[in-house]
C-alpha cells in the first residue's frame, strides 16, 4: 500500500517470505517509487484481459493455449505488483503523498480489465462485467468503511487475492480445456464464482460495517 495515511494493510503472508523481503529491498535500491510499480500493475491486468480477450478467438489450439498461459502469468504478475508496491512505500520508506490515490485506482482499474476481458474472450461480456463491478464494490464498502473511521475489512470469501487466484486457476484449467474440448465452460464459471463470491463479500463487508457504526451510536 502505497504513501502515508493508507490505513491498514492487508495481511499478506507473502509479505514475511525471504524473497519478498530480498526483491522489495532490491526495488528499493533503485529508481523506482512505489507509484510506479502500481502503474505497471495496470499494465499487467491490461495485458491478462488481452490475453483471455483474444484466447477466445484465436485461431488454433496452440495459440490459445500460449495465449491462456500468459493470461495466468500477468494475472500473478499484478498480485506481484500490488505486494511489492506497498512494500518498497511503507518498509523502504519510499511512500509519496499521492500514494494512497494510487494505492487503490489501480486496483479498481486492473480487476475491471481482466474480468471485463474473460466476459469478451468466451462472449459474455455481461457476465464480465457483472464480475468486474462486484469487485469494485468490494474495495468501495472497505473503502467506506475506512472513511467512516472504522478498520479496514479484507475479509473474503472473494477478496482481491482470492479472485486472482480463480483467474489463475481457470486460466491454467482451461488449457486443459482447449485441449481436450475447445470450449469455455471453466472461465465461465469462474466468472460466476468470482461474480456472486464477490457479491457475498459486498454483503458481509457490509453488514460488519453496518454493525460497527451502529455499535458506536
Amino acid at each position: 500500500m502505497t504513501g502515508e495515511g493508507t490505513g491498514d494493510r492487508r495481511p499478506l503472508a507473502s509479505r514475511n517470505t525471504r524473497w519478498a523481503q530480498a526483491l522489495a529491498r532490491r526495488m528499493t535500491g533503485l529508481s523506482v517509487t512505489p507509484n510506479q510499480i502500481s502503474h505497471a500493475s495496470m499494465l499487467m491486468a491490461a495485458l491478462a484481459g488481452a490475453s483471455f480477450w483474444f484466447s477466445g478467438v484465436a485461431g488454433g489450439e496452440g495459440a490459445r493455449v500460449i495465449l491462456l498461459i500468459l493470461a495466468a502469468l500477468f494475472c500473478q504478475l499484478r498480485l506481484l505488483c500490488n505486494l511489492l508496491d506497498g512494500m518498497v512505500a511503507v518498509e523502504g520508506g519510499k511512500g509519496e503523498a499521492d500514494g494512497p490515490f494510487w494505492n487503490e485506482f489501480p486496483d479498481r482499474i486492473a480487476d475491471i480489465l481482466i474480468f471485463a476481458g474473460i466476459g469478451y474472450g468466451i462472449a459474455m461480456p455481461g457476465l464480465g462485467w457483472a464480475a468486474a463491478a462486484f469487485a469494485v464494490l468490494t474495495a468501495y464498502v472497505r473503502e467506506l468503511g475506512r472513511a467512516t473511521g472504522n478498520p479496514s475489512d479484507f475479509g473474503g470469501p472473494m477478496a482481491k487475492q482470492h479472485r486472482m487466484a480463480v483467474a489463475t486457476a481457470a486460466a491454467l484449467l482451461s488449457i486443459i480445456e482447449a485441449l481436450w474440448s475447445g470450449g469455455s465452460w471453466i472461465l465461465t464459471i469462474a466468472l460466476w464464482i468470482v461474480a456472486i463470491g464477490s457479491a457475498v463479500t459486498v454483503l458481509r463487508r457490509s453488514r460488519n460495517l453496518i454493525r460497527h457504526l451502529k455499535a458506536k451510536g
